[in-house]
């Protein structure tokens, strides 16, 4: 049975994952696209912190502390823009690395092609701010109130939207 709100309905049940028509074993992969695989690859590196690998002719395979992972894949002019809710996350451990990040992207623009950097700002739930890489795609980084976040948001269950 779901309640109905101003927003969207929310569920109160959650269907049994062994019942889904395919059988997923993990969420393991997302893909971004980008002009130069080796500019893009040391804004990721040098700049974000990530880790990279040469995944194919044409792509490479980003990822930070786990199993998941986010091919780029290069495709020259060709890259189609995308908006600033279609972002990837990454975590600093306080508010002051926010800002510091922040600070860094606005200093080193031009080192790594980054082209808009947000006003940090509290938002659903984070502290946190946008910046536009060389790119177009566009990363949040953000400061979480609690640790695994993420994790406690799934085991709290479905909330009424506000």
């Amino acid at each position: 049975m779901a309640t109905e709100t101003k927003d969207e309905p929310v569920r109160t049940e959650r269907p049994d994952p062994a019942k889904a028509v395919v059988q997923t074993t993990v969420l393991s992969h997302g893909t971004l696209e980008c002009r130069d695989l080796a500019a893009s690859r040391k804004f990721y590196e040098e700049f974000l912190g990530l880790e990279t690998v040469f995944h194919g002719r044409r792509s490479i395979l980003i990822r930070k502390g786990g199993y998941w992972g986010v091919v780029c894949v290069k495709r020259g002019d060709a890259v189609k823009p995308v908006g600033v809710l279609n972002h990837w996350g990454v975590d600093v451990a306080t508010r002051a690395e926010v800002d510091a990040a922040r600070e860094k992207a606005i200093e080193l623009k031009d080192v790594y092609g980054i082209r808009d950097v947000h006003q940090p700002r509290e938002q659903h739930g984070v502290y946190s701010f946008y910046l536009q890489d060389l790119d177009g795609n566009w990363w949040e980084i953000q400061s979480v109130p609690e640790v695994d976040l993420y994790d406690k948001l799934f085991e709290r269950g479905d909330r009424a939207a506000l």
